[in-house]
């Protein structure tokens, strides 16, 4: 029995061809790591503990550490269809519940500029399987903030258009409306950068176990299946501390840090197809310096797992290690000349400089000497 079958939640439950697309597949580079093998335990045991239930996760930790590779891992794990939402500062109750549109006529669209015509177009031909600004970003190209925006131009355009007559409506819902109803894995990334506080307060509300989403047509209860993950990132430009209220939510909490050095060289042999262990153990004990000298000194960049998956990769072709090493990592973190100053220094302290040079002969002395 393979582990997603171990750890199937609802084993009996139907799904939709498109619901069944949407479960994560799991990529032959991957690599199960401590917290993805612990996360899956605690949620399978308590699944039917009735208020014990673990259904919301809360994933923190740096940039590259992994935090959306594992919320797609778990929507495999578990059997559950993955989807997420992308949140920016801009964000208000729309974006979380939906929004009501009144449905124009021909003749008014026609009257419109292209782009808010197709947009209209695309939300009126949807048979309700997809959030709005889902149906937005496929029509437009856009980007999930972008859409967001564009539902909101459109609701007021509407407006101006129907004013003072008697039109029919329609109700699109939103992502997060849309995983609730049906019993999804979602996943929220950066809830920090919220700003407004009665978009924090329908989070907070639908988050409770029994919770439930105020509808203008209807009220939608949590489905049994729903799992929330929320991912955020620490010390993220124009975030804020999470709030209090939706931490207090959070049933099970995960601090991504790089993983251990035994992983971070399997998953990069894994994913480049590059064997060398020797010049591995190397990369990813420079990568695991780099990032807490950085922490030391309050760098705020990070060396992630990431860089160190590129980094591997442009190795691997036959790049300088030591070149590279500031293209694929270092100026990633910074280019500040004194913040550099301080991570080559700790470069050279360990002897790791000295390594570079002495791995980068050693390829140049192998091509000098192969036919």
């Amino acid at each position: 029995m393979s582990i997603d079958d171990r750890y199937r939640l609802s084993p009996g439950r139907r799904l939709t061809d498109e619901e069944r697309a949407s479960i994560w597949k799991r990529p032959d580079s991957h690599r199960i790591g401590e917290e993805e093998r612990r996360i899956v335990e605690e949620v399978k045991r308590s699944w039917n503990r009735g208020e014990m239930k673990i259904a919301n996760l809360l994933l923190e930790g740096d940039a590259g550490s992994g935090k959306t590779q594992l919320a797609k891992a778990l929507s495999a794990h578990f059997g559950l269809p993955y989807t997420k939402v992308t949140c920016f500062a801009d964000m208000d109750k729309t974006d979380i519940v939906g929004a009501i549109l009144p449905v124009l006529s021909p003749e008014r669209l026609e009257k419109l500029d292209a782009s808010d015509r197709v947009a209209l177009k695309a939300l009126y031909e949807s048979e309700g399987f997809r959030s709005a600004t889902g149906l937005l970003m496929e029509a437009l190209e856009l980007t999930e903030e972008d859409a967001g925006l564009k539902m909101k131009r459109l609701l007021r355009l509407a407006a101006e258009q129907t004013a003072n007559e008697t039109v029919e409506y329609r109700f699109y819902p939103s992502e997060i409306v849309r995983a609730y109803r049906h019993g999804y894995l979602l996943e929220i990334q950066e809830p920090t950068v919220i700003r407004d506080a009665a978009v924090l307060m329908a989070l907070n509300s639908a988050l409770e176990q029994d919770g439930s989403i105020n509808l203008p047509t209807e009220v939608v209860r949590r489905h049994p299946d729903f799992i929330a993950v929320l991912t955020t990132n620490r010390s993220y430009a124009g975030s804020r501390p999470l709030n209090e209220a939706l931490r207090d939510r959070m049933q099970h909490t995960e601090k991504m840090d790089l993983p251990a050095k035994a992983v971070m060289i399997e998953r990069a042999a894994a994913k480049t197809g590059y064997r060398d262990l020797k010049m591995l153990d190397l990369l990813a004990e420079t990568v695991i310096l780099l990032d807490r000298t950085a922490r030391a000194h309050a760098i705020k960049g990070v060396a992630g797992m990431r860089s160190f998956l590129y980094w591997t990769d442009a190795v691997a072709e036959g790049a300088s290690v030591k070149q590279s090493l500031y293209h694929k990592v270092i100026y990633k973190m910074t280019t500040d000349d004194e913040e550099v100053r301080r991570l080559e220094e700790a470069l050279e302290r360990r002897g790791l400089a000295a390594a570079f040079e002495e791995a980068d002969l050693a390829v140049k002395k192998n091509e000098m000497t192969s036919p």
